[in-house]
């Protein structure tokens, strides 16, 4: 089992990082294997809408999106942490995440997606729902934990004076890591299940 993990704050060691790394205390007890991309802090840009990674298989604009590409498809479950900044989260996280999932073409069916989002004190629940639409669109099943999975903080390290935010982090990790397990035991005897031919549907005509 692999999870990878993206960090969409600027701060590499703020309350987002410390969100992460505490579930990543439970998935190394768990045996799963973790890898940390630090996201928030990169020059990422927005898709332009060009289509070039429909011909290309990848985006054309060449930096950590496609360095990160290999690492998602190789992955069982994917993690993406983010601060909230006016009840949305991190723009370069959003950059990021929209041109990696539309520019790869690989399928992404069953990897299993955890939102986790940080904040001084309102707009988490809405950048959690704005993050786990990524996954919802790509067939991936979204880990819960006790509670949405937020932690509160503003300066570095002040996430760590809260225990139930904490607490849910590493509630989140072990079901995570269920799910992860229970998907591949399920794939090994049932196997994926059936797909369709993508029917697209416009609604202007």
């Amino acid at each position: 089992m692999k999870v990878l993990m993206l960090n969409g704050s600027p701060r590499a060691n703020g309350n987002t990082a410390l969100a992460l790394a505490e579930m990543t205390k439970i998935f190394e007890q768990e045996g799963v294997e973790t890898e940390l991309v630090q996201v928030g802090n990169k020059n990422i840009r927005g898709c332009i809408a060009c289509r070039g990674c429909v011909k290309a298989g990848k985006c054309v604009f060449d930096d950590l999106v496609n360095e990160t590409a290999p690492k998602l498809e190789a992955c069982d479950g994917l993690v993406v942490g983010s601060p909230v900044y006016y009840a949305s989260a991190n723009a370069t996280l959003v950059a990021f995440l929209t041109r990696l999932f539309f520019s790869t073409p690989f399928d992404k069916t069953m990897k299993v997606g955890a939102a986790v989002v940080a904040a001084r004190r309102g707009g988490l629940s809405a950048t959690f729902d704005e993050l786990n639409k990524f996954f919802t669109i790509s067939g991936m099943p979204v880990a819960s934990g006790q509670y949405w999975n937020s932690i509160h903080g503003r300066e570095p390290g002040e996430a760590q004076a809260d225990a139930e935010g904490l607490q849910s982090m590493r509630t989140l990790a072990r079901n995570m890591t269920f799910l992860m397990k229970s998907i591949a035991l399920g794939k090994e005897k049932f196997g994926l299940p059936e797909q369709e031919t993508k029917t697209s549907t416009n609604f202007v005509r």
